[in-house]
């Protein structure tokens, strides 16, 4: 059987740098169909997505601030 040489760290197929999957699908486009996150991967990935669009959220709060004072000095 050939193994197959991993480069994800993440993935729930891994054993010693190795994919353990008992087939593989490879896209030349995409990369591993098979890859599949560990849960924990997963989670951090979920909870950086969080982290972003909170920060854009404060981002577009800021704007709409400062909009709104401009829009009073201009009533002055």
């Amino acid at each position: 059987m050939a193994r197959i040489r991993c480069h994800y760290t993440d993935c729930v197929f891994l054993d010693e740098g190795y994919c353990s999957a008992a087939a593989v699908e490879i896209d030349p486009d995409t990369g591993c169909a098979t890859y599949s996150p560990t849960d924990a991967a997963a989670k951090e990935e979920w909870d950086e997505e969080e982290e972003e669009l909170d920060e854009w959220e404060e981002d577009d709060s800021e704007e709409e601030e400062e909009e709104a004072w401009d829009e009073e000095e201009d009533e002055f």
